[in-house]
């Protein structure tokens, strides 16, 4: 393998500034690219995100930062791309390099919407990137407590054992834990679907629902999970790893999970249209909700939860009377 490697983030916001904060801990330089040139110049001048994260401070002499993508990414042999899966289509039809002797890793939770594909699938079939050449970061893990280097841990998955373990090298820290894992295509499922669940937690948070209903949700969540995974991707996994259960429970119950903020203002009464207006962030589990739905009309896995979140979000139901309903089907 080449030495010296550099490594890059693509993204400017919260989970890409995390990143980022974790791999200069152990690297002397690493590519930054975001759109934001106002960002970008408030970074060099103060320090810090001036959105997101903004108490990470930065040393800039490591920093090598851009808004022109394809700057970065010619820079880059391992690129990590953070962005809101609503918005990678239109990033990557801004480049002009090739992405053919890189190594991607996706820290996106979501699909693509334009292809319907989870970020591996669509750069694999989109632009003939091998899956040994693809990876995936997960969780469970809140960039709000990188930022306060709180112990936290990551699941690093890819088909090359050795690519997995030089990127889970890099990110590791004191307060950083890496775990390695093969399932690619099952670790990034499960990190598109522990949003859709952790909206339909704070939905029924916002319509009033107790913790011991909560806890019933999250049960029949995690094999929801499961059995929409086992139909896109059969191979043997533990459901119950930190990748899988520890990431639906962090981003179920957790303050810091958008996804659930989003619900609970869907489930107090607001429009899809005036939550998405008032939060600051993308609620990835709301693009994920159409597409997971959508692909399960084909694979035929029995999932009331995601069916109930999207009648809610896409079709306008009452939550009150679509949670009544879902209440009855759980166990």
């Amino acid at each position: 393998m080449k030495e010296n490697l550099k490594y890059a983030v693509i993204g400017g916001g919260s989970w890409a500034t995390a990143i980022v904060k974790m791999l200069s801990e152990n690297l002397d330089e690493i590519g930054w690219y975001m759109r934001s040139v106002y960002a970008i110049e408030h970074i060099k001048r103060q320090e810090h995100n001036p959105n997101y994260l903004s108490s990470v401070e930065f040393d800039t002499n490591q920093l090598k930062l851009s808004d022109d993508i394809n700057e970065i990414v010619a820079y880059a042999d391992y690129i990590i791309f953070a962005i809101p899966s609503a918005f990678l289509y239109t990033e990557l039809q801004k480049l002009t390099v090739s992405l053919d002797d890189k190594i991607i890793f996706s820290a996106i939770k979501g699909i693509v919407p334009e292809t319907s594909l989870i970020v591996g699938e669509h750069f694999n079939q989109e632009y003939n990137i091998p899956f040994e050449n693809i990876g995936v970061i997960t969780g469970p893990c809140h960039a709000e407590e990188v930022a306060l280097e709180r112990l936290s841990y990551l699941t690093i998955a890819c088909r090359d054992h050795e690519k997995a373990k030089t990127l889970a090298d890099n990110l590791s820290s004191e307060y950083i834990s890496c775990k390695i894992s093969d399932d690619i295509i099952g670790t990034e499922y499960a990190a598109m679907l522990k949003n859709i669940y952790s909206i339909a937690a704070g939905i029924a948070h916002g319509l009033g629902y107790g913790d011991n209903f909560q806890s019933v949700l999250m049960s029949n969540a995690i094999r929801e999970m499961k059995r929409f995974i086992k139909k896109v991707h059969k191979m043997k996994r533990n459901i119950n790893n930190s990748a899988y259960l520890g990431d639906l429970l962090v981003t179920g119950y957790s303050v810091f999970s958008r996804n659930r903020m989003f619900g609970n203002m869907i489930g107090k009464g607001y429009t899809v249209k005036s939550a998405q207006m008032e939060m600051n962030m993308v609620a990835e589990g709301y693009y994920a909700t159409k597409s997971a739905f959508q692909l399960n009309e084909v694979n035929g896995a029995r999932t009331p939860i995601i069916n109930a979140v999207y009648a809610v979000l896409y079709e306008n139901k009452n939550p009150k009377k679509i949670f009544k309903k879902l209440a009855e089907k759980l166990d």
